[in-house]
Parts: C-alpha cells; structure tokens; sequence
C-alpha cells in the first residue's frame, strides 16, 4: 500500500497535515492506534473546558456577587453531567473527524504502527492483521500523555490523570491536587466549583510560567474559592489507607513535615511525548532527554522523509501549535516549485517554511482566566533586553468594576526607550479574548504609545489593554471613565 504521506496519529496536527495534504491533491493515508481525534477533543480541551464551564455556571449560581439577585444550586448531578460531556465529545469527534476525513477521501486505518527500515511502516492493524504501509513521506503526529514523577509509594496508590479525572461518574468528596501548571489549576478549580473540599500541592508557585503578580492573584482567587494552596512544597510519599483515603506525607521550603488526606489524588504534572513502540532506531529518528522527536526548524527528523508536529516535538503544547506544524509539514513536503515531481523540494530543501512563536498566546481556563502572549519581565531580561513594566490592578477597568470582581491584573513588558510591546499578561474575566489583541500588536512591533492611542469600545475587558498602555505616560487613576 503506498501513498504520498503517511500520518501517523489522528489529533490536530494529523488532521491539519493531511487536509493540506489532500488540498494538494496528495494521496494520504492516516494510522491511529487510540480513538479518532486525539487528545484536544477526547481527553483534552473540548471536554475539559466544557466541564469547566459548567462548574462555573454552578459557582456563578452560589456566589451571589450582585445586589438583590439571589440564586442557588443543587449539588451536581455527576452521571448527568459526564454523561452530557461525553455526547458532546461525540458529536465533534464524527463532524470534525471522522466525517471529515470522509469528505476529504482519506482512510484512517485503526492499529499500531513501527518503521522498518527503508522508511516503511508495518501496522498490526486491529483486525488481526499486519500491514506493510510506504509513502513518500511520513508523518509522526502521535502527542502527548499525562507524565507522573517518581514519587514513593504512587505506584500503590489509584491515583487521577486529567484523563480519567473527567471521567468519573461520582465526585470525590475531597481531592488532592499534585501540580499547578494550567492542567492543575483548571482541574483543582473544576472540582471545587463542583463542590469538592480541594488541596493543591506545588513545588513552586501557582502558575510558576506566569509573571509573579499573576502567581500571587490566582493563589488569592484560589483561597476566595476555598481551595487551599501549599506552595513551595513537595510530596515526599504516598500511600492508600484502609478506608480509601490517600494519605500524603509533604515537606515545604522551611523542611517542615506535616501530612494531607483525600478520597483521591490527582496528579498533575506535565505531559511526555508519545513514542513508544515506534521503533524510531530503525530510521535514524532521534529523540531528546524528554522524549521528544528532535526536529529542525523545518518540523523535519534526522530522516529527511520523516517529519514530525505537536506535542511529540517538545514544542508548546497547544492544538493550534500542532495545527500549523501540519500544515506547514504539508508545505515543506510537497513543494513543486522546482519542478520535483511528487518528491516536490520537501526532501531539497522545499519551501523552507517556519513559524514564529515571538507573539503565541497561552490561556489558562481558571475563573477569572490567565492569559500571556510574549515574554515576562524575566525573559525578556535574560535575553538582553532593558524593560520598562507596568502592573494595572482591575479595579481601574470599568468592565471589572461593574461586574463586580475586580480580582486580576494586567502587566505589559516593553523595550525601554523604543516602548515597544515585549510581552503582555493577563488575569481576568475573559483573558482569552483579551489577549488576542496583545498578540496582534507583538506581530506588529507596535509600541505601547501605539496601543494607548487605538480606539477601543468602553465596557469591554480588552479595554484594559489600552488602560495598561496608557499607565506609561499617565495617572490612569485620573482619568474619565472613558480612558480618553
């Protein structure tokens, strides 16, 4: 069986890679061991913020933030809600997945796939049989999975992933939170809004990725929501008691022990590339010291008929990242410019085609959210840049002050002298949104002088951005409510 291009996974990345692919009018052919889809609409981001949004329409509902409005809730209905969750899953996965790669006339082929020599791929496809698959080129697109640190005693215990966490049918009563990057963090506040007692256990701060007045503001919103915070702490063992309790022994930064129990323990702590089985040896691929797949700039392997995209690259772990790994794949494979035929310049050279992550926007979906395009204060010292900050606490935008939380803060890192924007961070309702407009002004080199003079519409949180701007020349304590 051969084709142009064999894929190798089925998530964004894949998917990405082979409708570029198939636009070209290449033959593909796509080999997933797992369900159709990958992790973002199975196991990721679909069903997680789907089941955070419903938490916080809950904790909406008892928070009683406004004046004469009096609202409440029931407790959680758990088989109801996973069970709505799941058919929400299911419904993306057939229309943006299976449907699609129907539509575009490429086959995904269920079953494990290793590389012989040659480059071919055998496939012990799920019938029984094994299957011998060359293209012209291949594609590793296989992501990540949750990673757990060797910690004594885990391997005893029937701990949680951000898998199987938003699987369970019954909430825990209490939970045990090991991590605070963004999977930690929407996780432990997922459970509490559903009304779970939750403990979060980090080694170093709160979103420790973050800017340090984004660390603080989550660790205070954290303690308002009834979840406590142990920072600077580390979990030295673990064990399952009779009574189904996990017990967690834990030392913090000043070697003071004490010890935590919880009907479940999650843990959290980062994802690894997805390699085994690949027989990788075989080609020449080489992996790095987290497993990931070495690329060049190019998403090509040390086989020049081998690339790779997403999480298996060790780069940002974000769909969208992995979306543009595969259409770029697709472009530096199948280039025809020079006349190649169906090599095209991928194996020559090709299109050279990169991408630039100076302006990548990342989104934590906390309640407010964290948002950051660019680079912290730190960063953009580290790489040799004077900085000029500002930090805009929320109560100085209007959107936060009539909402009545003004929890958060924006910070804007620039270049001294030029003002050109660095970097920009945000914590506050609907950070997401806000932060698009950050990322527009870093691909633009706009300078914050630029940013402060845009028109913005009044009431909205991105008007923050432009109140944040506007604290490098002014007192925006002094301005109209109008930010002019």
């Amino acid at each position: 069986m051969r084709y142009d291009l064999a894929v190798i996974g089925s998530g964004g990345g894949a998917f990405a890679a082979a409708i570029a692919a198939r636009r070209k009018g290449k033959t593909v052919v796509m080999i997933d061991r797992d369900t159709v889809g990958g992790t973002c609409v199975n196991t990721g981001c679909v069903p997680s913020k789907a089941l955070l949004a419903a938490a916080q329409a809950r904790h909406i509902a008892l928070e009683q933030r406004f004046p004469g409005i009096r609202t409440g809730a029931e407790p959680v209905d758990a088989t109801t809600l996973v069970g709505g969750k799941r058919e929400l899953i299911e419904g993306m996965r057939a229309a943006k997945y299976v449907d699609l790669a129907a539509e575009y006339g490429w086959e995904i082929m269920p079953g494990h796939a290793s590389f012989r020599d040659g480059p071919v791929l055998e496939v012990a496809h799920t019938e029984g049989s094994t299957i011998r698959v060359e293209a012209e080129h291949y594609l590793i697109a296989t992501g990540s999975t949750p990673w757990a640190p060797p910690i004594d005693g885990l391997d005893q215990v029937d701990y949680l992933t951000s898998t199987t966490a938003m699987d369970l049918d019954t909430l825990p009563t209490s939970l045990l939170v090991l991590g605070a990057g963004y999977v930690g963090l929407e996780q432990a506040q997922l459970f509490a809004h559903l009304g779970a007692e939750v403990t979060v256990v980090a080694r170093s701060r709160l979103a420790s990725a973050e800017e340090p007045e984004i660390s603080a503001g989550i660790e205070r919103i954290f303690t308002d929501d009834g979840i406590t915070v142990h920072t600077h702490t580390t979990i030295n063992s673990l064990r399952s008691e009779p009574n189904g309790q996990v017990m967690a022994t834990l030392t913090d930064s000043e070697g003071q022990r004490r010890t935590l129990s919880a009907e479940r323990l999650l843990v959290a702590t980062g994802r690894r590339p997805v390699t085994d089985g690949l027989n990788l040896d075989a080609v020449g691929v080489k992996t790095g010291p987290r497993g990931e797949i070495v690329v060049d700039e190019h998403l090509r392997t040390d086989h020049p008929r081998i690339w790779a995209t997403g999480d298996v690259t060790g780069h940002p772990q974000f769909v969208y990242v992995a979306a543009a790994h595969g259409t770029l794949v697709a472009d530096n494979a199948f280039d025809d410019s020079d006349g190649g035929g169906v090599d095209g310049g991928g194996v020559d050279g090709g299109v050279g085609r990169t991408l630039d992550y100076h302006h990548l926007p990342r989104v934590t979906f906390t309640s407010p959210q964290i948002a950051s395009a660019g680079l912290t204060d730190a960063q953009a010292v580290e790489q040799g840049y004077a900085c000029e900050c500002r930090v805009l606490p929320l109560e100085y935008v209007p959107r936060a002050v009539v909402n009545r939380d003004t929890r958060g803060v924006i910070k804007l890192v620039a270049e001294h002298g030029t003002g050109r924007l660095l970097g920009a961070h945000v914590l506050a309702e609907g950070a997401g949104e806000v932060i698009a407009t950050a990322v527009y002004a870093l691909a633009n080199d706009m300078t914050v002088q630029q940013m402060a003079d845009l028109w913005c519409p009044y009431l909205t949180m991105a008007e923050g951005i432009k109140l944040a701007a506007q604290t490098f020349t002014r007192d925006v304590s002094k301005l109209s409510c109008c930010a002019a």
